[in-house]
C-alpha cells in the first residue's frame, strides 16, 4: 500500500489535503448513481463528435449560404468554445443553485437544444442553437463531475474520475460511428440522440441524492471568525493546475485532430487504415486512464510519467520514418495523456472544498476545453512557422519535454519534505 500523500503546505488553516480520506461507497443505489453521472458525463462527448460525419452533407445542403465553409465546421466546434467560456460560470451557479437541480434542468435544455436543428431551416439558427447547447454542456459537465467529488472521496474518488476519462474515451468512438450510421438517413438524423437526455433527466432527478455540506466532515471547516460565505476561494493552488491542465489538453487533443493528416502527409489516405490507427491510440487512453486507477499513486507522482509519455510520443512522430512507427508514437502520447487527464482533475478536486467545488471545477473543465477549442489554431501556428506538420509536433515534444522536468522536480522536492517534520518532532 502506498505511504498517504501529506497535505499541500499552504499559508492559510484551511487548506485541503491532496488524497482526502476514503469513505468507501457502495450497494446498488451507488451503482445506478454512478451509472447517471458517467452517463452525463458523456453527453458534452456527444455533442462534439455525433455531427462530424455529416458536415460534408450539411456543407452541401447549404451550398448557397455566404460563409458556408466557415459556417459548417463552427457548427461542429463552437459548443467547445461555449463549454470553455461558461463552465467556471457554471460553477458558481452550482454552488448556489445545487449541483443535482443545476444538472437536472441542463439536461433538459440538453435535449432542447440539441435537437433543434431537426426543424431549424436556418444555417446561422443552427450554429446559434449550438451554442446554446455549449451552455447546456458546460453545466452538465461541471456537475456530473462536481457530484462525483461530493459524492466520493479518497482513491475511490480518484478511480471514478479515471473512469470518467474511459467513459469519455470509448464514447467518443462510438458516437462517432453512430454519427456515421445516423448519417446515411439525411444530415439532420444525428441530431436525433440528442434526446437521449430526456430518458437521463428523470432519473438523475429522481435516483441522485442532494449532497449535503454536512457529509463532508472530513473536510476542514473554515474557524468561527471565518465564516463559510467569506472563506477565500483557492485561486493560487488552483492556478498553476489550470495553466497545466491548458497544456496538456492541447498535447491530448493534438494526436486525436491531426492524426489523419499526419498520414495523409505520409501517403495514407484509406479511411479504414486511418480509422484503425485512431482508433489503437484512442484504446491508448483508456489504458492509461486504467493504469491511473490501479496504481494506486497520487497525482503529483504520476504528473512527470504523463507529460514524459506524452512528449515522448510527440518525438516518435515527430521522427517517425512511416506510418506504423508513427501509430505507435500516437499510442504512446495517448497512452500519457490517458494517465494525464485524472491526474490533473484530481489534482485539482484534491485543492477545493465542498463549498468551492462547483466553481472550481467549472475553472478547471473550462480551461479544458479552452485548449481543445484553440488546439487545432496552436497547431497550424506552429506548422506556420516551423514548415511542416511533423515539426510542429517536435515543438510540442519539446513543450511537453520541459513541463516534464519542471514537474520532476516539483515532485522530487514535494517528496523530500515529507521527513522533514518528523525530523524535527524526533528532535
Amino acid at each position: 500500500m502506498p505511504a498517504p500523500v501529506p497535505p499541500l503546505p499552504s499559508p492559510t488553516p484551511t487548506a485541503v489535503k491532496d488524497t482526502p480520506p476514503e469513505q468507501a461507497v457502495s450497494g446498488p443505489g451507488h451503482r445506478l448513481r454512478l451509472m447517471l453521472l458517467m452517463a452525463g458525463s458523456c453527453l458534452p462527448i456527444l455533442g462534439a463528435v455525433l455531427i462530424a460525419p455529416v458536415l460534408p452533407q450539411m456543407q452541401s445542403h447549404f451550398a448557397d449560404v455566404p460563409g458556408v465553409d466557415a459556417l459548417v465546421p463552427m457548427a461542429l466546434t463552437i459548443p467547445a468554445l461555449s463549454l470553455a467560456l461558461l463552465a467556471p460560470f457554471a460553477g458558481v451557479i452550482a454552488d448556489r443553485l445545487g449541483r443535482k437541480r443545476l444538472l437536472v434542468v441542463s439536461t433538459v435544455l440538453y435535449a432542447i437544444l440539441g435537437t433543434a436543428p431537426l426543424w431549424l431551416d436556418s444555417l446561422g439558427a443552427i450554429v446559434a442553437s449550438r451554442a446554446l447547447v455549449g451552455v447546456a454542456e458546460a453545466a452538465i459537465m461541471t456537475c456530473s463531475t462536481t457530484l462525483i467529488g461530493d459524492y466520493y472521496s479518497g482513491r475511490q474518488r480518484d478511480r471514478y474520475l479515471a473512469m470518467q476519462t474511459m467513459c469519455a474515451s470509448i464514447s467518443a468512438t462510438a458516437f462517432f460511428v453512430l454519427g456515421g450510421a445516423a448519417g446515411s438517413a439525411g444530415w439532420r438524423a444525428p441530431f436525433w440522440a440528442y434526446a437521449v437526455s430526456l430518458l437521463l433527466a428523470p432519473a438523475m432527478a429522481a435516483f441522485l441524492p442532494r449532497p449535503r455540506p454536512a457529509d463532508h466532515a472530513d473536510e476542514p471547516s473554515p474557524t468561527a471568525s471565518e465564516p463559510m460565505a467569506k472563506r477565500p476561494f483557492p485561486w493560487r493552488p488552483l492556478a498553476g493546475t489550470c495553466a497545466l491542465t491548458l497544456l496538456g489538453a492541447i498535447l491530448f487533443y493534438t494526436v486525436q485532430v491531426e492524426m489523419a493528416f499526419l498520414l495523409n502527409d505520409m501517403g495514407v489516405s484509406n479511411p479504414g487504415v486511418i480509422g484503425l490507427a485512431t482508433a489503437g491510440s484512442s484504446a491508448a487512453v483508456v489504458i492509461g486512464a486504467v493504469v491511473f486507477a490501479k496504481a494506486g499513486r497520487s497525482p503529483q507522482a504520476w504528473m512527470p510519467t504523463a507529460f514524459g509519455l506524452s512528449a515522448l510520443g510527440f518525438a516518435v512522430i515527430w521522427l517517425a520514418p512511416n506510418p506504423v512507427v508513427l501509430t505507435a508514437g500516437a499510442v504512446i502520447n495517448c497512452l500519457g495523456s490517458g494517465i494525464m487527464l485524472p491526474s490533473l482533475l484530481t489534482l485539482a478536486m484534491s485543492k477545493l472544498h465542498y463549498a468551492d467545488r462547483g466553481r472550481g471545477t467549472g475553472l478547471w473543465t473550462g480551461f479544458f476545453f479552452l485548449g481543445q477549442f484553440i488546439c487545432p489554431l496552436v497547431v497550424l501556428a506552429l506548422a506556420s512557422a516551423v514548415g511542416t506538420l511533423a515539426n510542429a509536433l517536435g515543438v510540442l515534444a519539446l513543450a511537453g519535454a520541459v513541463a516534464t522536468a519542471a514537474l520532476g522536480l516539483a515532485a522530487r522536492r514535494h517528496r523530500t519534505a515529507i521527513p522533514e517534520p518528523m525530523q524535527q518532532t524526533a528532535g
